[in-house]
């Protein structure tokens, strides 16, 4: 937190990635990401990157009312996850997490650009009521990238 970026950096597959507080908005500031693997995209749809990548996230707490305007546009215009393991409460009124970015790679995008994505809290995986931790190097339950290679060990 609140440091710069280091000045010799090896690309890795996270990047190096800085954070600060700009109020209550947690900024990460991430440069340096594995750009020479396998599969390296930034979105679903199979973009690719190159060592320029820059991505910027602002991460805020929102309340229901200004969630509410993006969580219906949501439900509107985006694929709906039919996984029966998780089921957002559609009823939870409370504090969403909003997330914006920036991306910007000069060898690949002529502009930067934007995107926000709102989260719903109150989840319900397995019957549990929080959000689990899933870290990709050990989340070996995943058989939806069956044809990725894998590593033995993670690479951090």
């Amino acid at each position: 937190m609140n440091e710069p970026h280091r000045v010799q950096m090896t690309p890795s597959w996270y990047g190096d990635s800085i954070g600060r507080y700009e109020g209550d908005v947690l900024v990460i500031d991430t440069v340096g990401i594995k750009a020479d693997r396998p599969f390296a995209m930034v979105d679903q749809f199979g973009t690719p990157y190159t060592t320029a990548l820059h991505v910027v996230e602002r991460y805020r707490l929102i309340d229901y009312e200004a969630a509410k305007e993006a969580l219906e546009r949501d439900a509107k215009e985006n694929f709906q996850l039919q996984n029966p393991a998780v089921r957002p409460d559609r009823n939870y009124r409370g504090k969403h997490l909003q997330l914006q970015f920036t991306v910007e790679d000069e060898g690949v995008f002529t502009t930067p650009w934007s995107a926000t994505i709102t989260y719903r809290p109150g989840f319900n995986w397995r019957g549990a009521t929080e959000w689990p931790e899933l870290v990709c190097a050990e989340n070996h339950n995943s058989h939806q990238y069956d044809a990725v290679p894998r590593a033995n060990k993670p690479d951090f």
